[in-house]
């Protein structure tokens, strides 16, 4: 006769009929070769589409927002040229005086440059005022292929016979992008490489055991080629955005939430193994109590990444989409793949540590002392806890938001030495001047109101597009592209010539893109966050079958989330000596932290709940703190490490999101849900399942809940 743990984990309740039958498939003793197969045949598939991601990726307008004038100026740049030049600028600089070799030098480079010039004429060499600088421009062609061969052919050209003591630099609109290009180039790969070592390190610190760690790291990485390939189709045939950097942070995303998932499962299911003769009995019971923890998870990861579409920065709604497909991709992998394998290599697995059936589960000493603190002082704890977060939250105040050109590397490359030196003989913006669009017709007037513009230093006529009805004009401003003072100008130059009768002007370049896109990452805060926060209340609600927890849950993550803008702002002013955030990082931080923050909450308060149905409110706290504790920390340890691999890139833009998320995580972690979540509730008492039946422990109902929950319940 089966035990009654056994005939609890076979009785088609709570998922069972035909949901239920196909959500056990990994545990069944035939069907688990059936989904191992059936990924089998998916990689196989995906292999050949993961690889061409590259191909759908858009760099040159993922910081562009959309609807905003930039964006209609890069439209209309293309009715220019097909090969849509882009400006290289060379500066040779003498802090003495330049010198006759010094001019000769530049002479000669002037001619060889014309063989990469997209007209195939010398450019001009331009002396600075004090006598110390020499400038030339020449503009590249850009084309779809080997453009920063090109920019580096050009580089080898200036620098190579340089006269002792000149500086000579190549910067510019094509010296920026090579750089940049140079810096992701191999981004994804040591990205990879890094995520994987960190993640096998902690597995391995976690399970004690040199084989299981193998099957969620094989899973986790198979789940990442399918997204890839997902990610490649969807850019190809649906039109989704992608972007070399949302690509680079979805495999972060995937091992990291993946990761998650298995821990918890696993966690689940070695537990299942003590009360249970038979491996796929215990899987079946893991599976039947975990997923609707896991699914909830992953459901408010992907509404939040969904949220994102909503924003108007181009990269924000690309890695909306990327990251939800990567996440659904890494659920169903720790879902059916990994329990298929896990089954199928049996217990042995564990070695050294193998679960017995009527063995006893080990529970955690630590967290029952933690557990027993907490329920001594319930309010001290949660005040404490509060008070210390809020604290952290005031320093975010002091962060400053939206980097110099110079800021956005933690390393200085050619292109930002170079801008330096421009900046210190030229005008401030003559490496990057702003760039004009406007009906052909109304050239003399729209000149005429951007050479009056408080500001403006120069403007030049640059061409006509090839049907002879638009003009191009350049526009030198004053002061450095990427300052507070330029942004003021191309304001006032944006309504100079959006004046001007009949020329249906726009405005574009560097500082242009610049202001656009940091008035976009503003709009986007403000309609995102607050959509985010509605739909994960709403998921909340329907796991939990309650308001008050859901909200108090929210709450404690808002609170975290500030507290983290504070402590990250700390280590990347100290430590990682960045001086300034991303536009993007703030909203995409919370995206993050409240998605994945959510998910600590949601295992422990899905596991309350059940306890709580099983015995009573207070027990219910002390046993899911205690039961959930070393897996929720090893989760989250995990995470947080994984998106600490983004700390040591030399973009201030992942440098500053990994060390958001990572501080983030660990305070959810070991703050929030250890501390803050359970005093809380010890507190509040069942009042906080308010409206559910939990709310109201003597009715008949309830009576009945906790003895189907007695079954459920280890």
């Amino acid at each position: 006769m089966l035990p009654d743990a056994t005939r609890s984990a076979l009785r088609p309740r709570n998922g069972g009929g035909l949901l239920g039958r196909i959500a056990a498939l990994p545990a069944g003793r035939r069907a688990k070769w059936l989904v191992v197969l059936a990924w089998i045949a998916i990689i196989f598939a995906a292999a050949p589409l993961a690889g061409k991601v590259g191909e759908v990726e858009d760099n040159e307008t993922f910081g562009f927002a959309r609807g905003a004038e930039t964006s209609e100026h890069h439209e209309l740049r293309k009715r220019f040229s097909s090969a849509k030049p882009i400006p290289a600028v060379v500066v040779y600089v003498r802090d003495g005086g330049v010198t006759p070799a010094d001019r000769a030098k530049a002479e000669r480079d002037r001619h060889a440059l014309a063989s990469y010039a997209a007209d195939r004429k010398a450019p001009g060499v331009r002396p600075s005022s004090d006598g110390k600088a020499l400038m030339t421009t020449v503009a590249l062609p850009l084309t779809e292929d080997g453009f920063t061969d090109t920019v580096k052919r050009l580089r080898d050209v200036v620098h190579a016979d340089a006269p002792a003591g000149l500086q000579v630099k190549v910067t510019g609109a094509a010296g920026q992008t090579t750089d940049e290009v140079e810096v992701f180039s191999d981004l994804d790969a040591k990205l990879m490489l890094a995520t994987v070592a960190v993640v096998t390190i902690l597995l391995l610190l976690t399970y004690r055991s040199p084989i299981i760690w193998i099957l969620p790291l094989l899973s986790v990485a198979l789940a990442s080629q399918v997204a890839n390939a997902f990610i490649y189709l969807l850019g190809k045939h649906a039109g989704m955005p992608v972007d070399g950097m949302g690509a680079g942070i979805l495999t972060v995303l995937v091992f990291g939430v993946g990761t998650d998932y298995a821990l918890l499962l696993i966690a689940r299911y070695r537990e299942e193994l003590h009360a249970h003769a038979d491996r796929h009995e215990a899987m079946a019971a893991a599976l039947r109590r975990s997923r609707g923890a896991i699914v909830a998870s992953a459901a408010t990861v992907v509404a939040g990444m969904l949220c994102l579409l909503a924003a108007d920065i181009n990269s924000s709604r690309g890695l909306g989409g990327v990251g939800a497909v990567g996440v659904l991709c890494g659920l169903a992998a720790m879902i059916t793949l990994l329990p298929a394998l896990l089954v199928i290599f049996g217990r042995w697995i564990f070695w050294p540590f193998v679960p017995r059936a009527g063995e006893p589960a080990r529970r955690g000493r630590v967290w029952a002392g933690v557990a027993a603190s907490i329920a001594a002082r319930p309010r001290t704890y949660w005040i404490a806890t509060a008070a210390a977060l809020a604290g952290l939250g005031l320093i975010a105040g002091t962060m400053r938001i939206g980097p110099s050109q110079e800021e956005m590397f933690r390393t200085v490359p050619e292109s930002v030495a170079g801008q330096r030196l421009v900046a210190a003989h030229y005008p401030a913006g003559s490496s990057a001047p702003a760039d004009v669009i406007a009906a052909a017709p109304a050239a003399g007037p729209v000149t005429d109101a951007a050479r009056t513009t408080p500001g403006v230093v120069a403007v030049q006529e640059n061409g006509r597009s090839q049907d002879g009805r638009l003009v191009q004009l350049s526009v030198t401003l004053r002061d450095a592209a990427d300052s507070a003072a330029a942004e003021r100008t191309v304001e006032r130059l944006r309504d100079a010539v959006h004046r001007v009768g009949g020329a249906n002007a726009v405005v574009g370049g560097p500082t242009a893109e610049a202001l656009d896109s940091s008035e976009g990452a503003s709009r986007d805060r403000l309609l995102v966050i607050p959509l985010v926060l509605l739909v994960v209340l709403a998921i909340l609600i329907l796991l939990l079958r309650a308001v008050t927890a859901p909200v108090l849950l929210l709450g404690t993550i808002v609170l975290s989330y500030f507290a983290a803008l504070g402590a990250a702002w700390l280590l990347l002013k100290g430590p990682l000596g960045v001086d300034a955030l991303d536009n993007s990082t703030p909203l995409l931080g919370f995206i993050f932290l409240v998605a994945l923050g959510i998910d600590y909450n949601i295992f422990l308060m899905h596991r309350v709940r059940q306890e709580a149905l099983a015995s009573d409110h207070r027990t219910g706290v002390l046993r899911g703190l205690t039961t959930t504790g070393g897996v929720i920390t090893s989760a989250g340890l995990v995470l947080a490490a994984t998106f600490s691999v983004l700390m040591n890139l030399p973009i201030t833009f992942m440098a500053g999101l990994g060390a958001l998320v990572a501080v983030g995580v660990l305070l959810d972690t070991f703050i929030v849900r250890s501390l803050l979540v359970p005093a809380l509730a010890l507190d509040a008492g069942p009042r906080i399942w308010w409206p559910g039946r939990l709310a109201r422990p003597h009715t008949p109902a309830l009576a009945a809940d906790r003895r189907q929950a007695t079954s459920d319940v280890p």
